[in-house]
């Protein structure tokens, strides 16, 4: 070990316990590399800047659970730089948003359909599917609730459960009932 690899140890060690010289010795041996990977993620040099401060206010609550293995301690400080740059990418994603304006008139006609198909298909579903999915979708009981008041295991539940929503899927696709899109009003 030479005496840079001493350094980072006695560094990460230190930064354990809380040393904010330590913490400040390990963002300035670390902080250019961190920004140079974070700006090939978010292609940003003022977000990447950003991001970069926010790893190191992540590493110092984090570095308590560091345990020098197989991974170098750089590699651990790019894992949380990676995670915190994807992080800020998915916040930052635009969502397209559009004022949906329906008639009164018309949402009811959609609920209504949607009511009637679901019956419909629910009618279809075997007795023992159709209570596991009113139990669990509508009286808000859990899979070992419902096991209690079935008489069955929690994994019969499970499975019955799984087919249920399948078979009820399917039914609602035969029935021609499927996720509606609103059109947007003029």
């Amino acid at each position: 070990m030479d005496a840079d690899d001493a350094r980072l140890d006695l560094a990460v060690a230190r930064a354990k316990e809380g040393d904010n010289s330590a913490v400040h010795y390990l963002y300035v041996r670390f902080s250019d590399q961190v920004q140079g990977y974070v700006r090939s993620i978010v292609r940003n040099p003022h977000d990447a800047e950003d991001v970069t401060h926010a790893v190191f206010a992540k590493m110092i609550p984090a570095i308590r659970r560091y345990e020098q293995r197989s991974v170098p301690f750089a590699a651990w400080l790019l894992r949380i730089a990676r995670n915190t740059a994807l992080d800020h990418m998915r916040a930052q994603r635009q969502v397209p948003v559009a004022e949906v304006l329906l008639s009164e008139d018309q949402r009811e006609r959609d609920r209504d359909e949607d009511r009637r198909a679901l019956v419909a298909a629910l009618g279809l579903l075997p007795l023992d599917q159709r209570q596991v999915l009113m139990l669990r979708h509508i009286a808000g009981l859990s899979p070992s609730e419902i096991a209690d008041r079935l008489s069955k295991t929690e994994s019969a539940v499970h499975g019955l459960h799984h087919r249920a929503r399948g078979r009820l899927q399917t039914a609602l696709a035969e029935l021609g009932s499927v996720p509606r899109t609103a059109s947007i009003c003029a």
